[in-house]
C-alpha cells in the first residue's frame, strides 16, 4: 500500500480507502463485511469511509464492529452528515442541530471518541453557511472532530467555505466528488479550486460503479448478481451503474484490458 498526505494537512491516508456505501448493511451480510475489513487492513488500507445515512444507519454500525480491537491511532475514521437519516423536519440538512446530534449518534454507532474527517455529504442550501462552518469548528474545538470535509460542492461553494474555514481557523483539508475515466468534470473547476484551497480528493465511484471492471460485455447479458442487475429495492444504483450500458463505452472499456493486464 502506498500513502500519502492529504491536501495540505499533516494527515496521511492510505491511496485507496475503504468506503461502505452499498455493501455493509446492504448487499452482503455482516460476516462477509467483517472479512472484507480485515483482508483491508490486511493489505494496509488504514482509510474507511462511511456515512450516517448509508443504509438507514446501519452501515455505521457494521463498520464499527468491524473495527472494534483496531487500535484507533492506526486508522483514519471517515464518516458524513447531510442527507435524511430521520422523518423529523430537523433529521436532514447542514443547521447546527443536525450536525450536532448526528454526530454525537455517529460517534456512537461507530464505538469511537471521535472522527477523522467529518465531511458535508451535500451543500445545503437552506441553512446559512455560517451556521454550517460553525457547528463544524466547534466539534474541532470539542475534540469530536479532527478535521473537515466537503462531498460534491461546488467549486464557489467550497471556496465560500475555505474562506470561513480559515475565519475560524480549522482544518479544511477534503473534498468527495464522484471521479473517474468516465466521469471527469470536475477536471475544469472543482480540481484547481480545492489545489488553492489546500484540499485534497478522496472521490467515490473511482470505478463507475464496477463498469470499468471490464465486467460488463457490449451485448451480452448482465452478470447475474451485479450491480448493474440488481433490482433487489435499489434501483438507485442500478440507475447509476446502467447509464453507461451502451456498446460504444463498453467496447472502449474492453480495449482498455490490454493496458491493465500491461
Amino acid at each position: 500500500m502506498k500513502y500519502s498526505k492529504l491536501g495540505n494537512s499533516g494527515l496521511t491516508i492510505s491511496k485507496l480507502a475503504y468506503g461502505n456505501w452499498i455493501n455493509h448493511g446492504g448487499k452482503i451480510n455482516e460476516e462477509t463485511a467483517h472479512d472484507c475489513v480485515k483482508a483491508a487492513l490486511d493489505v494496509g488500507i488504514t482509510t474507511f469511509d462511511t456515512a450516517d445515512v448509508y443504509s438507514d444507519t446501519k452501515a455505521e454500525e457494521i463498520l464499527g464492529r468491524s473495527l472494534k480491537g483496531i487500535r484507533r491511532e492506526s486508522i483514519e475514521l471517515c464518516t458524513k452528515v447531510c442527507h435524511p437519516t430521520g422523518t423529523g423536519k430537523n433529521d436532514r440538512g447542514l443547521s447546527r442541530k443536525h450536525i450536532m446530534e448526528n454526530c454525537h449518534a455517529s460517534l456512537q454507532r461507530l464505538q469511537t471518541d471521535y472522527i477523522d474527517i467529518y465531511y458535508a455529504h451535500r451543500f445545503d442550501p437552506t441553512t446559512p453557511l455560517e451556521e454550517t462552518m460553525l457547528a463544524f469548528a466547534d466539534l474541532v474545538r470539542q475534540g469530536k472532530v479532527n478535521y473537515i470535509g466537503v462531498s460534491e460542492w461546488t467549486a464557489e461553494q467550497i471556496t465560500r467555505g475555505a474562506v470561513l474555514a480559515r475565519e475560524l481557523n480549522v482544518p479544511l483539508i477534503a473534498s468527495q466528488p464522484q471521479y473517474s475515466m468516465l466521469w471527469r468534470i470536475i477536471e475544469s473547476d472543482v480540481i484547481p479550486t480545492c489545489q488553492r484551497e489546500g484540499l485534497g480528493q478522496v472521490v467515490w465511484s473511482p470505478l463507475a460503479q464496477g463498469i470499468l471492471t471490464g465486467k460488463y460485455l457490449p451485448g451480452k447479458s448482465l452478470p447475474t448478481n451485479s450491480r448493474a442487475n440488481s433490482t433487489a429495492g435499489k434501483p438507485f444504483f442500478k440507475n447509476l451503474a446502467q447509464r453507461w450500458m451502451n456498446n460504444n463505452t463498453l467496447e472502449a472499456i474492453q480495449k482498455l484490458k490490454l493496458v491493465a493486464s500491461e
